[in-house]
């Protein structure tokens, strides 16, 4: 059963909030609401989030002071940032979201498509990511079996784990692959560039599965289990 991604949207005003919702609700995603810098930092405590739309103009703790606390955080840091604006200051005050470490920085009023569009990007993403830890976990199964340990997965041969790993990997590989080539033909230069970090990570992955396989040069054959 697929997990929906949760998407957090902070802004002080409820209207706006209401908004958001009312766009990005045919994403069937989870979406959580924040009405505050604070509240957003206390949510993100304890939920994992594909991504965060965030308002720039907040009493107390504005957006870019937020997406500083944010980017601070290890278990936060790599959270793409949507920043949203009721005003546009020119250069420096986009400048400004960049180096706060937003991926996006988009005025009000926006398009509700475009705006949509950005997000399923990094939901998709968000989503192969979760699949890639899942096969890493499975492949750290395999290595303590192999390393004498308990058979993993539910008793599976450690050749019978290898190819389900190895066909399981090889399903995120051609998502992420058309993936990479539908923003290929974007200009948004953040979402390719962390597309490409994941195939990065699948690739990683895949030598490390390949080094498994009996006879593989360095690796040898997975040793039997006891």
């Amino acid at each position: 059963m697929v997990q929906k991604a949760k998407i957090l949207l902070v802004d002080d005003r409820p209207e706006n909030l209401l908004a958001l919702e009312a766009i990005l609700s045919a994403l069937d995603q989870t979406l959580v609401r924040a009405s505050s810098g604070e509240e957003a930092l206390k949510a993100l405590l304890t939920d994992d989030f594909a991504v965060i739309l965030l308002d720039v103009q907040m009493p107390g703790m504005d957006g870019f002071e937020t997406a500083a606390h944010i980017k601070r955080r290890e278990r936060t840091r790599d959270i793409p940032i949507i920043f949203l604006t009721a005003i546009n200051h020119g250069p420096h005050h986009t400048f400004r979201g960049y180096a706060a470490g937003a991926v996006d920085y988009i005025s009000k009023p926006f398009d509700p498509w475009v705006l949509r569009a950005k997000v399923s990007v990094f939901v998709d993403l968000y989503m192969k990511n979760c699949q890639l830890r899942e096969q890493a976990g499975l492949l750290r199964l395999q290595l303590e079996g192999g390393n004498g340990q308990s058979p993993a997965a539910g008793g599976k041969e450690p050749a019978g784990l290898l190819a389900e790993l190895s066909a399981r990997l090889a399903a995120v590989e051609e998502q992420a692959e058309a993936l990479s080539k539908q923003l290929a033909e974007s200009a948004d230069a953040a979402a390719v560039a962390t597309a490409a970090h994941l195939e990065r990570k699948l690739t990683g992955l895949r030598r490390a599965l390949d080094a498994l396989e009996p006879g593989a040069a360095g690796g040898g054959p997975v040793p039997p289990q006891s």
